[in-house]
């Protein structure tokens, strides 16, 4: 405080950036850092900064074996994330897959991502991830084809939510295969908008 011809003047607060709504609340992934005077002091400006911090984590899972299902299967690997709070995310997911079978053979692999939480996939993360159709007019030969695969998208959650990776076999032609593995899974997730 200081004494001025005027009156008694105080620290005051100015408030500027994001408009007061939605987008302001205890939930914003921001810290606030103030710069503290010194004891006893009463400056006329606070040296204010804030810093974005962002949730992340990351988990990994079991292989699925995709064999022991019927084509069609979707099944839950156990690379399991929990997104805990409102927000935007970045997911990333990788794995690899592997099909074995005596040809002919058209075996395909696909992953998603499947929220736990509302009991659904999310939507728009189905992908393809291997596919081998194998039409080897001898046949009787045993072929295994392993591929790397990856799934990244941005998902927007109302509150805290489980997401995982799932993986599933679809038998599509000639032989089904005798062996389709989704192996080494992760999913990771970072916080990127409130």
């Amino acid at each position: 405080m200081s004494q001025t011809a005027a009156g008694l003047l105080v620290p005051g607060t100015e408030l500027s950036g994001i408009a007061p709504g939605s987008a302001v609340g205890t939930a914003r992934s921001v810290d606030v850092d103030v710069t503290a005077p010194a004891a006893g002091a009463c400056p006329e400006t606070w040296t204010v900064g804030a810093r974005l911090t962002p949730v992340s984590g990351e988990a990994f899972g079991a292989d699925a074996n995709l064999q022991a299902v019927a084509s069609g299967t979707w099944v839950a690997t156990g690379a399991q994330v929990l997104l805990p709070e409102a927000g935007t995310y970045v997911l990333s997911a990788d794995f690899y897959s592997h099909i074995n079978a005596t040809t002919p053979w058209a075996v395909a692999i696909n992953a998603r991502l499947f929220n736990v939480t509302a009991g659904a996939p999310a939507t728009g993360t189905t992908r393809r991830i291997q596919f081998g159709n194998i039409n080897d007019p001898g046949g009787g030969t045993v072929m295994a084809l392993q591929n790397a695969g990856s799934l990244n998208t941005f998902l927007t959650v109302t509150g805290p939510t489980t997401i995982r990776v799932e993986g599933q076999r679809q038998h599509v032609g000639f032989t089904d295969s005798t062996q389709a593995v989704l192996g080494g899974p992760r999913l990771g997730f970072a916080k990127v908008s409130d």
